[in-house]
């Protein structure tokens, strides 16, 4: 009675979500697996949040394996997969909470389909989740009472835009549960906008809470619609939400919002493009890190010569020569010998002219708040390389982050663009607190882009001094220049900023900043050109420039060249 009352309790709270699939291993003990999607729809890309509930009744111990993989075409020719595998001892139920990666997105596709495949000593099942999306449309989640009163009409006029949302099908949101929501931001990763009314986020626990604000100050846009006037600060939301959008909207007691406004909301009120945007416009063209490659040359000619050459000697030289007549029974021998020595000449001068690992360059825009004992650093790392030879395409990123790669511009060494011929297998798999990534990363003799995303604990600040005009640095590296803004909109600067030395600011012309932060904002995508731009208008903060700074590491094969931008409020 008590396994049964303990079981009740688990799931009831459950039943709000979407259920995956539920299999019943055994009926008279109720021995299952069921897997629920915390949101009803995944995301474009990011991570889906999924709950796994084993309940083992029998007196034998349970293993199983869940194998998912999403993909965001037809022909699964885009797609990433992750497995995680369970023990449930006898007259247990165990509960895990999961967060699973989703495919690459070009922004030319959408289809989109995330399946679930059960093994072990509890059955065999196979099931598939799809959507369809429009590519260009903001990926939106919406609170259960919202969703309840506004779903179908919201539908009927995102459909009804005309061209640019031409599929009937398409649904303008995914639903959640504010009490269910997860504690880690990387579930709300791969949306733009959170839509809830004030009551439901009272119902968000802390953890979410904590989760959303990190998503927010990566630029997310959360609104709350509320029937009486409040503030931010009531709800007890940050003031100053870095790159994200806090919107406070009336609502009325029947939680009715007008379609057309709420789809302009997400759409063109936002103050930075959305996801699928930025894949489909910041980097198959003219992105600058990949220009300041400039293209890579082939030589032709050398291998035009030894395919000549092989011809020769393969053809009339081993037919005539080492295998004439009366002997041609050394084809056998002299053929193979040929080939395996051409072809190792050719190995030998690709090494040759290409090398092993690669190049790269990254530039990463850190903000880091040590204010409302946050002491954390919102990182955004955009990245390029081109490689020669590669052992291993795969790496490890040593922190929970947002790994994905971006289409770039199409070139003989570009393996993944917005073309709908794009192919890739991009396989992640979490694990303690990791990120572990294989398949089609970085492949030999070829250029990739990536964008990496994390929260991560910082001490690291530039704190002001009883001194005026003298701060200090914490940060481990060195910091080239450094900006200030002050409360009264004057600007200030250092030079050759270290850890633990007081540095005396100097004040400077506003027409002399604006140089250095264009220059800065020509290095980089557009979305990250605009959260620069909304870091110059803020007072109190300052801006850092580093070659020395952090980055967050993927392969260990690419050279890479890093720069570090950071900003933050001055710390007191």
């Amino acid at each position: 009675m008590f396994r049964l009352l303990l079981l009740l309790l688990v799931l009831t709270p459950l039943r709000a979500q979407e259920v995956i699939f539920r299999q019943v291993f055994d009926t008279k003990t109720d021995t299952h697996v069921e897997v629920l999607s915390l949101f009803s729809n995944p995301s474009l890309g990011g991570y889906h949040p999924v709950r796994v509930v084993i309940s083992n009744q029998q007196k034998i111990p349970h293993k199983i394996v869940l194998t998912f993989k999403d993909s965001t075409s037809y022909d699964d020719s885009l797609s990433t997969s992750s497995s995680y595998s369970f023990l449930a001892p006898p007259g247990d139920i165990i509960t895990s909470d999961l967060l699973i990666p989703l495919s690459a997105q070009n922004g030319s596709l959408s289809y989109h389909a995330l399946s679930v495949n059960l093994t072990g000593t509890m059955g065999k099942s196979e099931h598939t989740v799809s959507s369809v999306f429009e590519p260009d449309q903001a990926a939106v989640l919406l609170s259960g009472s919202l969703y309840t009163a506004n779903a179908s009409a919201l539908d009927t006029e995102f459909n009804s835009r005309g061209s640019s949302h031409s599929s009937s099908s398409s649904q303008f949101s995914s639903k959640f549960d504010p009490k269910q929501l997860p504690d880690d931001w990387r579930a709300f990763s791969g949306f733009d906008s959170v839509l809830m009314t004030e009551s439901d986020w009272a119902a968000v626990p802390p953890g979410s809470r904590n989760a959303l604000v990190s998503w927010l100050r990566l630029g997310g846009q959360l609104v709350v619609y509320s029937s009486s006037s409040t503030t931010s600060a009531a709800l007890g939301l940050p003031e100053d939400p870095s790159f994200g959008q806090i919107l406070i909207k009336p609502v009325l007691s029947d939680l009715r919002l007008p379609p057309d406004e709420t789809v302009d909301l997400v759409d063109t009120g936002r103050n930075s493009k959305t996801r699928v945007q930025t894949l489909m416009s910041d980097f198959n063209s003219g992105w600058p890190i990949q220009k300041s490659f400039g293209e890579k040359s082939f030589n032709y000619v050398i291998f035009v010569i030894i395919l000549v050459a092989f011809g020769i000697l393969v053809g009339p030289v081993n037919l005539f020569v080492f295998a004439k007549s009366g002997r041609r029974h050394r084809l056998f021998i002299t053929t193979p010998i040929i080939s395996i020595g051409t072809s190792l000449l050719l190995v030998v001068l690709i090494i040759f002219q290409d090398g092993f690992g690669g190049e790269g360059t990254r530039i990463v825009l850190m903000e880091v708040r040590p204010d409302a004992n946050q002491n954390a650093a919102f990182i955004q790392q955009e990245q390029f390389s081109r490689t020669g030879v590669m052992t291993s395409p795969g790496f490890s990123v040593d922190a929970p982050a947002l790994v994905a790669p971006v289409p770039i511009a199409p070139s003989r060494w570009a393996r993944f663009t917005d073309s709908s011929d794009s192919r890739g297998i991009y396989d992640l798999q979490p694990a303690a607190g990791k990120i572990h990534a294989s398949g089609d990363w970085f492949q030999s003799r070829s250029e990739q882009g990536q964008l990496v995303t994390a929260v991560l604990p910082t001490r690291g600040r530039i704190e002001a001094t009883t001194r005026p005009g003298v701060i200090v640095s914490t940060f481990d590296f060195p910091i080239q220049t450094l900006l200030y803004k002050d409360t009264g909109g004057k600007w200030h600067r250092a030079e050759n900023v270290t850890m633990g030395e007081s540095t005396q600011l100097k004040e400077m012309e506003a027409t002399a900043v604006l140089p250095i932060l264009n220059e800065l904002g020509s290095r980089v995508s557009d979305r990250n050109k605009t959260f620069l731009k909304q870091v110059q208008d803020r007072e109190d903060y300052f801006i850092a420039i580093t070659d020395a700074g952090p980055a967050l590491e993927t392969h260990p094969g690419i050279d890479w060249k890093t720069t570090t931008i950071i900003t933050g409020p001055l710390a007191r």
